[in-house]
């Protein structure tokens, strides 16, 4: 059985999102590398957040390949690799120690 793939509207949903998601990623890594040692035990998490980033830029270029081959009319960069202005935003805490969407207590 042969799998069609993705319609060009997911492809771009997609690819604002994935673009979302490198960002945060390259700036949990730049504050993880501003707080501790890089080399060492305690440069672990940001030197395994920045392969997470190079995982996902790796997923995302494979990705913009099947856009183009399957979508080749109207498939282009910006797909993958959409502007500021075009990509997620991220859901975070407003401040330390809360949860995103979270109800307080009592309520």
């Amino acid at each position: 059985m042969t799998k069609r793939g993705l319609p060009h509207s997911e492809h771009l949903r997609l690819g604002q999102i994935l673009q979302g998601l490198q960002v945060e990623l390259l700036r949990a890594e730049i504050v993880l590398e501003n707080a501790y040692l890089r080399s060492g035990p305690r440069s672990f998490p940001a030197k395994k957040l920045g392969e997470a980033g190079e995982a996902l830029l790796a997923a995302r270029r494979e990705l913009e390949n099947f856009v183009y081959a399957e979508h080749r009319d109207v498939a282009g960069t910006e797909d993958y690799f959409p502007d500021e202005e075009h990509q997620a935003g991220t859901v975070t805490p407003e401040k330390p120690g809360s949860r995103a969407g979270s109800v307080p207590r009592g309520r």
